[in-house]
């Protein structure tokens, strides 16, 4: 039987291997922003001597990384693979420095963090800000979006994890579960004196509200059990955002499936009200989602279960 055997590559005597490092570090900095100018300010580098370090990774592993025009800058095929070896090797690297080092700060760390905005905004921000002073080490940014655009950005390494309800059916991401998330079928009190929503006839007087043309949200009130695909509302509204549905049903332009966290007070304080409170709508979960081979996942479970023990807001 024949075995084929590995070509054996010469070591390149001009290859350091701390500038290989950083020219890894250099790589990562760029497949991030994908914008040249941006990475080499952030690695305190000019612009040209940023492009050198790339070209010749480049040259040393005999393959593009990066496709450029002069309007984008997006990975090849090759960058795509590099990234999550790339993440690992240059962990690694910071791992060993660390060896014998525990009397010192930890090493700097950045990541971004997507989520979205009214989540964002009511619960991310204020664990962010405590984060940051149980840990002056690592700077957290922020990016808001909506879920398959969080995953794709987290997929495609443009942000580090994401905080979604979204499923994740891909394999290359991973999760932890942070809080359940209940929903309500609610309208404007005003609204809803004028106008009853309490039986299925009813909803042909309202307009009903979501996210997008799917109803995603309505979803939660239509598949669970006692509630069914029964009503016909007067019009559908569709405005892109939870937090945009929410000012929308408070004017009592419409009703709409909501976050039970989101609209607790406003239910507490009257100016919400439930439709068909005897209907418990299906719930969902909040998780953290990160990269399935992401060298940090420590990391984002140390940060999960920071987020687990603070209470949805």
């Amino acid at each position: 039987m024949a075995f084929a055997v590995a070509p054996v590559v010469p070591y390149n005597r001009g290859m350091n291997v701390l500038s290989s490092l950083d020219s890894l570090r250099y790589f990562l900095a760029a497949a991030r922003a994908l914008n040249f100018r941006h990475a080499a300010r952030s690695v305190a580098l000019t612009p040209t001597a940023f492009g050198q370090r790339i070209k010749q990774l480049e040259e040393q592993l005999g393959t593009q990384l990066f496709a450029r025009t002069t309007r984008s800058v997006t990975l090849t095929e090759s960058g795509l693979l590099l990234v999550p070896a790339a993440e690992q090797c240059v962990a690694a690297a910071d791992a060993c420095a660390r060896v014998g080092r525990s009397d010192r700060e930890p090493l700097e760390m950045e990541l971004t963090l997507g989520t979205r905005q009214e989540l964002g905004m009511s619960w991310v921000m204020p664990q962010r800000r405590l984060m940051a002073r149980q840990r002056p080490w690592l700077t957290m940014h922020l990016y808001f979006g909506s879920g398959p655009d969080l995953l794709l950005r987290v997929k495609n390494h443009e942000i580090d994890c994401a905080i979604t309800s979204t499923r994740v059916s891909d394999r290359k991401l991973d999760f932890v579960q942070l809080h359940r998330e209940a929903y309500v079928l609610v309208g404007a009190r005003a609204l809803l004196a004028k106008s009853p929503l309490r039986r299925d006839e009813d909803a042909a007087e309202h307009t009903l509200v979501d996210s997008n043309g799917e109803m995603p949200l309505y979803r939660y009130f239509r598949d669970a059990p006692g509630g069914g695909d029964r009503l016909r509302f007067r019009r559908h509204v569709w405005l892109g955002s939870i937090a945009a549905i929410h000012d929308e049903v408070l004017a009592g332009a419409g009703v709409a499936v909501l976050p039970e966290y989101l609209v607790r007070r406003d239910l507490a304080s009257g100016k919400l009200v439930r439709a068909f409170p005897k209907v418990t709508l299906l719930d969902d979960h909040f998780r953290l989602v990160f990269r399935a081979l992401d060298p940090r996942r420590a990391l984002f479970e140390t940060l999960a279960e920071d987020f687990r023990r603070a209470p949805l807001r």
